[in-house]
């Protein structure tokens, strides 16, 4: 039997506005994005929007990545 680890949306949310706040993200951010990834078969649609949306801005060099 395959467990899945669930991530609940709300925790993504506040990473997502903590990253947009500070205009940063650090290791435990993107940790926990892999996290996400990595433990579902699919995203949601929502869920999809906000990850590129982070990627976007680190693409843009909006964000500073920070250890």
């Amino acid at each position: 039997m395959q467990t899945q680890a669930h991530f609940p949306e709300s925790s993504l949310d506040q990473v997502i506005k903590k990253i947009f706040t500070s205009y940063r993200i650090t290791r435990a951010d993107q940790q926990l994005f892999m996290k996400t990834l990595l433990s579902k078969d699919t995203l949601t649609p929502q869920e999809q929007e906000q990850i590129d949306r982070v990627f976007d801005a680190l693409r843009r060099g909006l964000l500073r990545v920070v250890d």
